[in-house]
């Protein structure tokens, strides 16, 4: 788990981390587990599941919902 920490702090300050604007693949239908989380986020914030999401949209529907439920985010 810390290596995780530090391998995701290191990716933080490189070039690995795009915009989900800027992926090659965001419009391709988003992943199944992409779905599942955004299922377990929704379901915890109240909000409606889109199920007809890019992979960027759901990746920025994730980020949206992390921060709605303080899930996922680093203390």
């Amino acid at each position: 788990m810390q290596q995780d920490a530090e391998d995701a702090q290191t990716l933080k300050g490189s070039n690995t981390v795009k915009d989900p604007d800027e992926w090659t693949t965001g419009q391709e239908p988003m992943t199944g587990a992409q779905q599942s989380y955004l299922k377990t986020l929704s379901e915890e914030a109240g909000e409606e599941l889109d199920t007809n999401l890019t992979k960027a949209e759901a990746s920025k529907r994730i980020d949206e919902l992390q921060h709605k439920t303080g899930r996922g985010l680093a203390n």
